[in-house]
């Protein structure tokens, strides 16, 4: 795979990654940018700020989506920028950061040794909006999906929201920490947002279609396994199923 940024609307970019196939954002306003998420490391991390350089100068702030490692691991490489997320990523973050990086040391371990997690210092519970010098970037929590801190980045003057993993491309929804029965109904409010791309946290570029789709797909997977449906319909794998069950069993 060839990493690099690919514009989706003005002075909108995101960029794709092997690791994990991640999305990684950047918006560039008339006095700043936002980089949206920062990868799994701080080798990760500083790739993407070299990244960041080719295109702006300009000083950044960062938006964490949510608080999965491969999402939060690259912030201490843009420090002292402001870091923004909702006030629940930085309280997770804080309470698992060293076992996600004990979980998941396997996928680099000198790379994941050396990282100094750093949560989100900016915090909200609902909304905030940045501006980026004469362009405004909406941050909302929307509700419950993939975790319980995810947060969009709404650009409105060019019709592009950053959805983190509440949007997946490629493979099925992450469930390991998800609210099953709440997902649905905040990828509704999602695609009340203004605005035709959608960039997920993983995988390629989607519009609102692909968004009911995956939206349909949920309350079909949750009403099979709250009504004993036709497994046949099942619009995910096995594994992805039993995993649903298992955050249902647990609510």
């Amino acid at each position: 795979m060839i990493e690099q940024w690919r514009e989706v609307g003005d002075r909108v970019y995101v960029r794709r990654h092997e690791s994990f196939d991640l999305n990684a954002g950047l918006v560039v306003g008339g006095e700043g940018c936002l980089v949206v998420d920062t990868r799994m490391s701080h080798r990760q991390g500083r790739e993407l700020a070299d990244a960041v350089r080719e295109i702006t100068a300009l000083p950044w702030t960062v938006l964490n989506t949510h608080a999965h490692f491969d999402h939060f691991f690259g912030n201490a490489v843009f420090l002292p920028a402001d870091i923004w997320g909702h006030v629940r990523c930085a309280e997770a973050a804080e309470a698992t950061g060293e076992a996600q990086r004990r979980n998941w040391l396997h996928e680099g371990p000198e790379e994941l040794a050396e990282v100094e997690i750093v949560p989100p210092g900016r915090t909200f519970t609902d909304s905030v909006t940045l501006d980026l010098g004469g362009r405004p970037v909406h941050l909302r929590h929307l509700g419950r999906g993939h975790t319980d801190n995810d947060v969009v980045a709404e650009v409105p003057d060019a019709g592009v929201v950053f959805a983190g993993d509440l949007v997946e491309e490629g493979a099925p929804p992450q469930f390991g920490d998800a609210f099953p029965l709440d997902w649905p109904d905040t990828l509704a409010r999602l695609l009340d947002l203004p605005g035709e791309a959608v960039v997920p946290g993983h995988g390629a570029v989607v519009d609102r279609d692909f968004v009911r789709r995956q939206r349909a797909d949920l309350v079909t997977a949750v009403e099979i396994l709250t009504t004993g449906g036709d497994p046949a319909r099942s619009p995910f794998p096995g594994d992805t199923m039993a995993e649903i069950a298992s955050r249902l069993r647990g609510r």
